[in-house]
């Protein structure tokens, strides 16, 4: 490829420093090959470790490298965080759905948004939604997956007077906080394999300690015959459904336009009227990515926001997310190798990611009832009922309701009634009892 046709394609960009920066960000973000499969495949979700592990890999490979030729924007895609953890422990543990039946709901979730991602419902949709329900919703997402964390490290168990209570402080829950420790005094250093070398560092101590067992071999094929089109897409087609694939499209819109502000701001990737760069491909490529993690057999797809590494490492144009793209391919061969990794060495991840979203709790304006109790009631509901749905839905609700009794009805968007409105009849269908 000439120099000219390179640069059309990707804007002036310097080889090098893309692929610095594209590696870059593939580190920040690798941990995702390991914790994504480990919580799809939690004991009862019925879900192999192997063939969740090759979806995650897939999906990473084909949307980063999909973002990075159609948007050419510097994101890497792969399955969300949180978003995986509602899916495993709400989803298929919770009300029972078979995983196949789960793999259907993520498919017509992306369908929706692939639908709204071209054409102006999108932007309506974005621009109805209260910021105080979409920051509470990041916020209570984050208190679900420290929850998760804490009792993947054995800090909380069950109990059944105090439903949840401490646990014991044994081997696994002390190796959790070593690897919080590694993991954060290697973030106060920015360095991109933090999360990394913490799961790496307790996965060979538990090792040294007898916790677990060298695997026979460390590497084999991918496991295309699992999880890879075994989806039921017409099982998913059940109203008593519709407010998870609902929740699961606005979870997603929600997690993608904010990444895109989010890191567009904060790295100067804006455009001429102050706007992310490529903002409508970036989310068509988002809703595509849930639409296909469907297909491939593991959660919903979304821009990472550890992209913002490579970022400031110089990449600036798609030839970033082509490299993190092509660095996810040896990771189709080391499942054997990552089937050791024990639940209590990725805790940490998810308690510090947990710590991380739960920082966007000082963006709430909660002077006001109106504003304080939608906001409440999204953060709360989330972690308490194991369900993103219902904080998401009750924070509609309860927002619309308060605005109008205190006299701010005409600060509601139109669309918004309608959102509320939707938001109560499929309350009322999942969970009316009269």
């Amino acid at each position: 490829m000439s120099k000219n046709s390179r640069s059309s394609t990707f804007g002036q960009a310097d080889i090098k420093t893309e692929a610095i920066a594209g590696v870059t960000t593939f580190f920040t973000m690798a941990y995702i090959v390991i914790v994504n499969p480990l919580i799809l495949s939690a004991p009862g979700t019925g879900m192999p470790f192997g063939g969740v592990m090759t979806a995650t890999v897939l999906l990473a490979f084909a949307m980063t490298l999909f973002m990075g030729l159609y948007a050419k924007l510097p994101y890497a895609v792969a399955p969300g965080m949180g978003i995986n953890a509602y899916f495993a422990f709400t989803v298929l543990l919770g009300a029972k759905v078979p995983w196949q039946t789960g793999l259907g709901v993520i498919f017509w979730a992306g369908a929706l948004f692939v639908l709204i991602s071209v054409t102006p419902v999108r932007v309506t949709i974005a621009r109805a939604i209260p910021d105080g329900v979409r920051t509470a919703a990041a916020v209570g997402i984050g208190i679900f997956l420290t929850f998760i964390g804490l009792k993947s490290a054995g800090f909380i168990v069950a109990d059944h007077e105090t439903f949840v209570k401490l646990g014991q402080l044994d081997r696994k829950s002390l190796l959790s906080i070593v690897g919080i420790a590694i993991t954060v005094f290697m973030m106060n250093r920015k360095s991109p394999l933090a999360f990394l070398a913490g799961i790496v560092a307790v996965t060979l101590l538990a090792w040294i300690a007898g916790l677990v067992r060298t695997p026979e071999r460390i590497l084999a094929p991918p496991d295309f015959s699992s999880v890879f089109l075994k989806l039921d897409i017409r099982g998913a087609l059940k109203w008593s459904l519709a407010p998870i694939i609902i929740s699961i499209m606005f979870t997603d819109l929600f997690d993608s336009i904010s990444t895109f502000i989010g890191v567009s701001q904060a790295t100067g990737m804006l455009d001429k009227s102050g706007q992310p760069k490529n903002l409508r491909e970036g989310l068509i490529v988002d809703a595509f990515a849930t639409l296909c993690a469907g297909l491939a057999g593991t959660s919903s797809g979304t821009a990472y926001i550890e992209s913002s590494a490579g970022i400031e490492m110089g990449g600036r144009t798609g030839l970033t997310s082509v490299f993190t793209a092509l660095c996810f391919l040896p990771c189709f061969f080391i499942s054997p190798l990552a089937g050791m990794v024990p639940p209590y060495a990725t805790a940490p991840v998810l308690i510090i990611v947990g710590a991380l979203m739960f920082r966007s709790v000082a963006h709430l304006s909660l002077s006001k009832f109106e504003d304080l109790v939608p906001a409440f009631l999204t953060i709360v509901l989330i972690p308490l009922t194991f369900s993103i749905t219902q904080g998401i839905l009750w924070g509609f609700i309860s927002h619309v309701g308060l605005y109008t009794m205190a006299g701010r009805r005409r600060e509601v968007e139109p669309t918004m009634w309608a959102i509320a409105a939707i938001s109560v009849g499929l309350l009322v269908m999942e969970h009316g009892s009269w």
